[in-house]
């Protein structure tokens, strides 16, 4: 059954009255369920494009986890990272010739439009495209809890300073998700993302030679010379496969090369490699866990998704749901 503009408006705010006056609801909370009356296709727009896209393109995949991942690092879950201009956080030096997928957002919105004008958010299309991100992988199914609101600006100092570098070490990392509510364990568990996708000379360059010995000691040697002649004569932006044994299968063989010294970044390899400490003795034994146990790795990758797709926006943020989501609506 098709149904008119009016229709479907009247439909949503029926369904904003019911969760008024339904007792102990609280229409701020994210709901698996959310879109389930006013627009129910929504699922099927968004696998309909993630599928065609990594049809095309089997890291699109990892693109689009990715775009979720520095999204709700800054200002929570908002979709900022779509909004262009030269102060937008895509402009951002963690996120620069690096986040992408932005066209498959965008051609997601546009169905969306097309179909339920003014209804799911930006935020909400990143959110289920990276789970189908995952699922088309090969990754596990979860649910992707809706419901979010879009920021209305950008914060391009926070995604310089907030988001976790390749560079840093553990102990700084942990704390960077500790300021979002996040743990050391989803440290281990979402870094497992890095088991599809690609990074770039520049991100690793600096383990392939030192002042002390030709490579990083953490280094596999010949994964280092491979990847050495990779780089060499480059402009940085050449790419490797973040997982040197399944590049496109979401898997746990990421944890199986971090205990052979094959972890592309630094930021990778410190999670088993880094001087022993407290947070490097824990990280250390969930590395083991999860190359032991790949269904425990599934299971506790979709419960850290789901926690990092609940990081609460500022105090304050009332948001919108943008018509187009690199520009916020008009007033």
């Amino acid at each position: 059954m098709e149904y008119s503009h009016r229709s479907r408006l009247l439909l949503v705010c029926s369904v904003l009255v019911l969760c008024l006056v339904t007792q102990g609801a609280r229409c701020d909370e994210l709901t698996s369920d959310f879109y389930d009356w006013s627009c129910p296709g929504v699922y099927d727009v968004v696998q309909q494009q993630v599928f065609a896209a990594m049809r095309e393109e089997p890291r699109m995949g990892a693109s689009l986890l990715r775009l979720h991942f520095h999204d709700c690092f800054v200002n929570g879950c908002d979709g900022s990272i779509l909004l262009d201009g030269a102060d937008g956080e895509k402009f951002a030096l963690p996120n620069q010739n690096s986040v992408r997928g932005y066209e498959v957002i965008d051609a997601i919105k546009a169905d969306l439009e097309n179909m339920c004008p003014g209804v799911v958010s930006c935020a909400d299309i990143v959110a289920l495209a990276a789970g189908y991100g995952v699922l088309f992988s090969g990754g596990p199914y979860y649910d992707v809890l809706l419901g979010r609101r879009d920021g209305l600006k950008a914060n391009q100092s926070g995604a310089d300073n907030g988001l976790p570098s390749p560079f840093e070490p553990i102990s700084s990392i942990v704390q960077k998700f500790t300021d979002v509510g996040l743990d050391t364990k989803d440290v281990v568990v979402l870094s497992g993302a890095h088991t599809i996708g690609r990074a770039r000379c520049v991100l690793f360059s600096d383990r392939l030679t030192s002042t002390k010995s030709s490579a990083d000691p953490t280094l596999d040697a010949t994964m280092a010379a491979n990847l050495q002649k990779l780089c060499t004569g480059g402009d940085g932006n050449q790419t490797a496969a973040l997982d040197v044994s399944s590049a496109d299968v979401f898997d746990k063989q990421y944890y199986h090369n971090l205990l052979s010294k094959k972890g592309l970044l630094t930021s990778d390899q410190g999670l088993f490699s880094a001087d022993e400490d407290v947070v490097a003795s824990t990280t250390k034994a969930l590395v083991q866990t999860y190359s032991d146990d790949g269904e425990q790795f599934f299971s506790d990758f979709g419960a850290s998704m789901v926690k990092m797709g609940s990081i609460p926006l500022p105090a304050g943020s009332a948001g919108e749901i943008r018509c187009n989501c690199r520009v916020p609506n008009k007033k």
